[in-house]
């Protein structure tokens, strides 16, 4: 079994905000929750053969504020599967157990809370024997829990020590995200010691701004105002030694590059979003690798405003490089250019410029699928339908075993902010990297590399994904609501004894009934939605001046929504009040606090919705180093 495995990325959601801060009682039994339903149904079927499902599952009971009801579904499968479990997976387990419990000890009644407290301090002793020590999660769990115990307890000491071990082992966390509680907690305990020094250092490694946080992030996303998002922490990686270099971490996408076969030619996947970002990818490229030869030429996955957005930079570096890309490029492009602009800067960055989308133009349009050698190396240039845009293109490299396939199967069909997609496309799509069936598959951004990581994966997964179709376009046939359909929790026969699928289809899941919702459905819809065209004033008004609703009211109603979990409900009756209570400092405070949660329930599972949640509140969350 692998005990911590890059995949935990995805790893605790929600889960981990700080132990004792968010356990309120709930107020009304909850709504549906698809995605618990599905890891409910994942665990039930025997011990996960990766952890990250366990901790995943333990995200969505914690965001949804069931802790005790979470503890008590993981220690019925302790027993369950006792006999079958080593001893590090039992000592997954009891952290998972062990942190929900914390989670609701402010709900505990004050006479039993002590002794609550110190079963739940035993389960994670417990758990550390039967890791050794040496599992990071077991050790981190540990420490942030201890670290928010009340003082009477006595365990600032060992918080301490469990979080200082964190650090001094960093190199053993899924990714350098998961150190960001690490430093804070650490700042927290400088500072209730008095050393407001050493408590802002550690804020400053943390990347927090303050001590007041109502949430926990683990992500390797990062947001940043100027440069846009990051899907993980700079890295250089040499996929195939001497040959070809994966650059993350950069900016908003990945960076390919491949030595020809006679060492004389530099080949690029992409160029980028910016001319700045690529020129500190392909500079950060040079420090590492300074022998590489001059690029001479460059292969356009497709014309994304992040894959040809710093084409300008590498022009300048040689005057006889050539750009090679679909014929229908322009076609993709004026879509990019038409997408609603408000979400440039959100996702690129302020520096961004759709002039750098405008002005690209390939050297070599290419229709059909072509053969051809650069400095001796094979390369074989395939057109592709799908999924997320028409004029996708694969390179491969068949002396190497590398397939670059772009973003064919970005979960969700296409940018979410425009009308694109082919799912018929997708499913195409698999059946040539399935007959290619290359040794590395290497996508247009890091998750989809880790989590769409083989040909035979895909294989797995199609069949699952043409069953979803079916069933969707039946739901709409039956005027089905797209919100019944996601709640429908759709899980094919036969899923559940696929374990190597479980997580890409769920990441797919959810944008595939979307895009095919949007593209199934006209502008009037069953509900009756799309009949009227009232805009967020109309909606304030009623709220507010026919209903009467007042700040504190809404705040209430708000608070009431969040105990409960609803935090899309929450901001939506927020936003339902448009500027009405803007100067409200309360229904400020409300609309920060829902949005952060929303962060917080996305943070390892929906990038895009991360972008977007943190864009409302202005929220920015420096990338962590690398280090490992």
């Amino acid at each position: 079994m692998r005990i911590v495995s890059l995949s935990m990325l995805f790893l605790l959601g929600a889960c981990v905000c700080a132990a004792f801060l968010i356990g309120q009682k709930r107020v009304e039994a909850p709504t549906h929750n698809p995605e618990l339903e599905y890891f409910k149904a994942i665990n039930r079927v025997a011990p996960p053969q990766d952890p990250q499902f366990l901790f995943l599952l333990m995200g969505q009971y914690a965001n949804a504020n069931l802790h005790a009801e979470g503890a008590e579904f993981f220690s019925d499968r302790l027993k369950e599967f006792g006999p079958r479990l080593t001893d590090p997976q039992k000592a997954l387990y009891l952290s998972a157990i062990g942190l929900l419990r914390a989670q609701h000890a402010s709900s505990v009644p004050l006479w039993r809370r002590p002794a609550y407290v110190k079963d739940t301090l035993a389960t994670l002793q417990q758990a550390k024997q039967l890791s050794g020590g040496a599992i990071f999660v077991v050790n981190w769990i540990a420490g942030i829990v201890h670290a928010e115990i009340p003082a009477i307890f006595h365990q600032k000491g060992t918080a301490a020590a469990e979080l200082t071990w964190c650090v001094t082992n960093a190199a053993k966390a899924p990714h350098a995200g998961w150190l960001r509680e690490v430093y804070y907690h650490l700042g927290k305990l400088a500072l209730a010691d008095g050393d407001r020094g050493k408590a802002q250092e550690y804020l400053h490694h943390s990347g927090y701004q303050d001590f007041d946080r109502p949430i926990a992030l683990i992500t390797p996303f990062s947001e940043d105002a100027v440069l846009g998002h990051t899907f993980s922490p700079r890295r250089i990686a040499q996929i195939v030694p001497g040959r070809v270099y994966a650059l993350s971490g950069f900016e908003f996408t990945e960076y390919y590059f491949v030595v020809s076969d006679d060492g004389r030619e530099l080949i690029a996947i992409d160029a980028g979003t910016r001319p700045d970002s690529a020129q500190a990818a392909y500079e950060a490229l040079r420090a590492y690798a300074p022998a590489l030869p001059q690029l001479t030429a460059i292969f356009i996955t497709h014309s994304h405003w992040d894959h040809v957005g710093g084409h300008t930079y590498f022009r300048a570096l040689n005057p006889q490089l050539r750009f090679y890309a679909r014929s229908n490029y322009a076609e993709e492009i004026a879509k990019d250019l038409n997408a609603p602009a408000v979400f440039d800067k959100q996702f690129f960055g302020q520096r961004f410029n759709p002039d750098d989308v405008r002005s690209f133009q390939p050297d070599v349009p290419i229709n059909d699928r072509t053969e051809l050698k650069i400095g001796g190396t094979r390369i074989e240039l395939i057109p592709v339908q799908g999924g997320e845009t028409h004029d996708a293109m694969f390179v491969h490299l068949p002396d190497l075993s590398t397939l670059f396939v772009g973003d064919f199967i970005m979960p969700y069909l296409g940018a979410p902010f425009q009308q694109e997609g082919d799912f018929q496309g997708l499913l195409d799509a698999i059946d040539i990297v399935v007959d290619k069936h290359p040794q590395y598959l290497l996508h247009g951004h890091e998750p989809l590399t880790k989590n769409f990581a083989s040909a035979s994966l895909l294989a797995q997964l199609k069949p699952h994904l043409a069953w979803l179709r079916e069933q969707v376009l039946s739901a709409i046939r039956q005027g089905e609501e797209r919100g019944a359909i996601h709640q429908a929790n759709l899980i094919p026969p036969g899923l559940l004894g696929q374990p190597d699928v479980y997580q890409p289809y769920f990441i797919l899941r959810e944008h595939v009934i979307d895009r095919l919702y949007s593209q199934n459905v006209g502008y009037w819809q069953a509900d009756l939605q799309g009949l009227d065209h009232l805009t967020q004033a109309d909606r304030a008004e009623l709220l507010v001046d026919y209903l009467g609703v007042s700040d504190a009211q809404m705040v209430k109603a708000v608070e009431r929504l969040a105990a409960d979990g609803k935090y899309e409900l929450a901001a939506s009756l927020l936003d339902s009040s448009g500027t009405r209570f803007e100067h409200s400092d309360a229904v400020s405070k409300a609309r920060r606090l829902v949005y952060l949660k929303l962060m917080e329930k996305y943070q390892n599972t929906d990038p895009f919705k991360f972008i977007l949640y943190s864009a409302r509140i202005g929220e920015h969350t420096p990338q962590m180093d690398g280090g490992k």
